[in-house]
């Protein structure tokens, strides 16, 4: 049996007569650059999101880069990003001007350590009015620890960009709330930055909050393989700050308003037409899309429990797992074996990620080493992301646990 790892093809087949003709609307429009379509698709979004701004970008990595310029972020600046995540995430940083930061993550939620964070402003305080942001990423499909995250980021006052390319409709459940436009001053470059960066404590029961939605701005992606996946890139900004969403809508436009008329120096980042209707045919399977990605990790969970050398995700019991990934540890050194096994029977599995960022040959300029992170360094050599996605069948699944079950038998002493 061969079980892939995805296969849009399938999901697809089941929506067809909708996205056919949300295509087929688009054609008839004439109309393929932003438009009706992506302003529907902003609405929805914003409001699935509960943001009050959704403002659609040409791609996820757009969506972080223009976040960090209508920051002002720029050369002598730096931003704290996690070291195991993808490129994108520090690529941007780089590309804007500024200099990352890594810091090491959480080895159960393979998210950002606040605790780490902690210690790198404790012994180089120097970083607090070097750092204009922090970008935790929620990877695989569950939020980082935010309130220790925005704590953190209110105390120094720095502005939180969420890196939510693998988590929309993630939620995470506390008693503050998100970062609104009444919490925001003006930066350097006519930028607002939050002077609060942090959710404002309140006497409620805590309450879920969605991903891209605490910190200042969200971003996501909506790359084919994303849960909410495009048939092309695309990507999308959130925010509750009035004057941050009208920054980014002139910067995606070239820096323009009224057309033609440049204050500021944009870039073209625009979500294209027919990609938006097909993300408007997708976002009302979204949430059922996620319940059954979460019914395929507990069976999982439940058959891979007792196998020695395998740890099932965890879940923190203040969030919700989507499931982007369903990503076990293989450990004591056996992670490439059980790969290289389960491609011999036919089953897809994927490594994300092979090498943390710190230990990027792009980035060997920034003086990291082997040793510096080692949660980080110690999950590139044990993650291992299994098949996960709606229509992945019972037989496929069961196919693969008895895979795995039959390699731990064969590697016991």
């Amino acid at each position: 049996m061969n079980v892939p790892i995805l296969d849009l093809t399938r999901q697809y087949e089941t929506i067809k007569a909708e996205i056919d003709a949300a295509i087929q609307r688009v054609l008839d429009s004439g109309r393929f650059i932003l438009g009706s379509e992506v302003k529907a698709f902003e609405k929805e979004i914003a409001e699935y999101c509960g943001a009050k701004h959704a403002i659609g970008v040409a791609s996820g990595t757009d969506a972080l880069f223009l976040s960090l310029r209508v920051l002002g972020v720029g050369p002598g600046d730096k931003v704290i990003v996690p070291s195991f995540t993808f490129f994108a995430t520090a690529g941007v940083v780089h590309n804007v001007g500024a200099t990352p930061v890594f810091v090491d993550i959480d080895p159960k939620t393979f998210n950002l350590d606040p605790a780490h964070l902690k210690q790198l402003f404790t012994y180089h305080p120097s970083l607090v009015t070097d750092v204009k942001v922090i970008i935790p990423v929620h990877l695989y499909g569950q939020m980082a620890d935010m309130d220790e995250i925005m704590a953190i980021a209110k105390k120094y006052n720095i502005a939180v960009v969420e890196d939510a390319a693998q988590a929309i409709g993630a939620e995470y459940r506390t008693t503050s709330e998100p970062v609104g436009s009444s919490q925001l001053r003006v930066g350097r470059t006519g930028a607002s930055t939050s002077e609060s960066a942090s959710p404002q404590a309140t006497d409620h029961k805590p309450q879920a909050y969605k991903a891209g939605s605490l910190g200042n701005l969200g971003c996501f992606s909506f790359f084919p393989t994303k849960n909410l996946g495009a048939y092309g890139d695309g990507g999308m900004i959130v925010t509750n700050d009035d004057a941050l969403a009208n920054r980014v809508r002139i910067l995606r436009v070239h820096g323009s308003k009224p057309k033609y008329f440049h204050h500021i120096v944009g870039t073209n980042s625009r979500l294209d037409a027919i990609q938006a209707a097909i993300l408007r045919v997708k976002l009302p399977h979204l949430d059922e899309w996620t319940a059954v990605r979460q019914r395929v990790a507990a069976r999982y969970d439940e058959q891979l429990r007792d196998v020695p050398g395998i740890e099932t995700p965890y879940r923190a019991s203040d969030r919700t797992h989507i499931f982007h990934q369903y990503t076990i540890r293989v450990l004591d050194g056996g992670r490439d074996e059980l790969r290289d096994f389960l491609k011999e029977q036919g089953i897809v599995t994927f490594v994300y990620y092979p090498l943390p960022l710190h230990l990027q040959g792009c980035f060997q300029e920034l003086g990291y080493r082997e040793g510096d992170l080692p949660q980080s360094e110690l999950a590139s050599q044990e993650v291992l992301s299994l098949p996960v996605f709606p229509e992945l069948t019972d037989q496929e699944q069961s196919y693969v646990v008895r895979t795995i079950r039959a390699f731990s038998k064969e590697v016991k002493p």
